[in-house]
């Protein structure tokens, strides 16, 4: 059973602008832990790993906002001017891999990485939320794959992290 059809100015803020945004906001909160959380690991040294952090969001903003727009021009999926669509997407990726890169301000490292973890579970619970709420995704099935798909990154930034740290 399909859900029932969007409004036509809802279907068109879903298309050009939360998807692109959710989009952003997967790939930074996911694709940068792996580094952040191995960098902390590898060097035992929060700045480090606060610039590694840094370093994958802005990267990753970059190339997810370049991928975004330069993949379709709109006119035929009518998913809105390629510019805008890819600032969305880069903006979503770029605060997605910051918000659990900022504890890495904190000096102690314990501390840091304990406040990251705990940002990365509210980030990874809010995609769930928008992808239930705007793409209407049965919550329950929205919440474990987007944990399970977390965790599994996470652990293997931490992993790698402790592997190389000794």
């Amino acid at each position: 059973m399909h859900p029932p059809s969007l409004p036509e100015n809802e279907h068109r803020l879903v298309l050009q602008v939360v998807q692109p945004g959710l989009l952003g906001l997967m790939d930074g909160s996911v694709s940068t832990l792996s580094p952040l959380f191995a960098a902390a690991g590898l060097t035992g040294n929060p700045h480090s790993a606060f610039l590694v952090g840094m370093a994958a969001a802005l990267g990753a903003a970059l190339s997810m906002g370049l991928a975004e727009a330069l993949s379709d021009d709109g006119r035929l999926s009518g998913r809105g001017h390629p510019a805008l669509r890819g600032s969305i997407t880069a903006l979503g990726t770029f605060l997605g891999g910051t918000f659990h890169t900022l504890p890495f301000l904190i000096p102690h490292l314990g501390l840091a990485l304990a406040l990251a973890s705990m940002v990365v579970v509210v980030e990874l619970l809010t995609i769930a939320w928008i992808r239930y709420r705007y793409m209407r995704s049965p919550l329950g099935a929205t919440v474990v794959q987007v944990l399970v798909g977390g965790g599994l990154v996470f652990l293997v930034g931490l992993t790698l992290g402790r592997l190389g740290g000794g």
